[in-house]
């Protein structure tokens, strides 16, 4: 008997952004449809006249919220759109955000968040929003990932962005310069350590080796600069870490963790605050490079980029990080499996 491949929800994401185009791109791709039954969330028409504008089919099933509701999803079998029909064309602008781009992005995310909690799809793959039309919509939510952690009770969450070349995980997100510091604490970076190491075994199928970064320049210099984070805070985390016997090392100096032979010696770096990790991330993968939620009771990756809206609906943005993606969310729902 063939094996049921997992229906993976890709929510489109802001209407006005690179989403629309990307995820068409996605649902028809081979090597997506090898792993995976795909289903977009999203408004059928503009993925009709997104396909118009960039030269690709819209040979897809159409589904009603309503339909979907009482369908067997184990019959669906064909690329499928999940139809909000959430957006008036009539004011739709490509490349132009507005309370109603916004709001549409936000409910495909909700639902499928829904769906996945309730074991109707398998996992999530996400398209980018855009966090100026999520304010203008009353949406008050930073990100993806403070959305996911809402909804589906999660405390302690964090983000995992992984390639080929460098994978990043961070120890807070989406907060300014100024407050990293005082939301460092031991035990949250002790969680983000169990929580990359757990995730990395089950993407590479061993054991991975991780460096955990310091927070300032040199490490601090002891007590130099800062406020000695290092001591205080990541040097016990990492000691107490290594007693799971987990293959950790640091705290390693900012400036030079990402040398190459680095590179070659950690399968992740665990780093203090957002551009600490991305800006390395970005600069070696931008088109390849998936974003993981880790904590999370359902599966959630995305791609690392934005909505790039002065490319939006022109034929030019890629879909690589995107399919990238749902593949690894694939291969996540077949590793919880297996461990089931």
């Amino acid at each position: 008997m063939n094996e049921v491949k997992p229906l993976l929800a890709i929510t489109m994401g802001d209407p006005a952004g690179v989403g629309p185009e990307i995820s068409l791109q996605a649902l028809h791709s081979k090597k997506v449809n090898q792993v995976c039954r795909p289903i977009i969330f999203g408004d059928a028409e503009i993925l009709r006249r997104v396909g118009e504008a960039t030269n690709q089919s819209s040979d897809f099933q159409v589904l009603s919220l309503d339909t979907f509701e009482g369908l067997d999803v184990d019959k669906i079998d064909t690329p499928t759109i999940l139809d909000f029909s959430n957006i008036d064309l009539g004011d739709f602008q490509a490349g132009v955000i507005s309370t109603k781009t916004g709001k549409a992005s936000y409910q495909y995310i909700i639902k499928a968040i829904e769906l996945a909690n309730g074991g109707r799809v398998q996992g999530i793959a996400t398209a980018p929003i855009n966090k100026y039309a999520l304010s203008l919509a009353g949406i008050d939510f930073p990100g993806h990932t403070e959305i996911l952690e809402k909804f589906t009770e999660s405390d302690d969450v964090c983000m995992l962005l992984t390639s080929d070349k460098i994978s990043c995980a961070l120890v807070t997100t989406h907060i300014g310069l100024d407050e990293v510091a005082d939301a460092l604490t031991e035990s949250k970076i002790i969680k983000v350590i169990e929580l990359t190491n757990k995730a990395m075994g089950r993407i590479l199928g061993r054991a991975p080796k991780i460096g955990v970064l310091g927070l300032n320049p040199h490490c601090g210099e002891s007590g130099l600069f800062g406020r000695n984070e290092e001591s205080l805070i990541i040097e016990p985390a990492i000691k107490k870490a290594k007693q799971f016997g987990l293959d950790i090392e640091g705290p390693l100096s900012p400036d030079t963790a990402f040398i190459s032979d680095n590179l070659d010696t950690y399968d992740a770096f665990v780093c203090m605050y957002h551009d600490q990790g991305l800006i390395p991330l970005k600069m070696l993968a931008f088109d390849s490079a998936v974003n993981v939620t880790l904590g999370l009771p359902i599966i959630r990756t995305s791609v690392d980029h934005g909505t790039a809206l002065d490319i939006a609906w022109k034929g030019i943005a890629k879909s690589s990080s995107l399919i990238q993606s749902i593949c690894l969310a694939s291969l996540m729902c077949r590793s919880y499996l297996n461990e089931e």
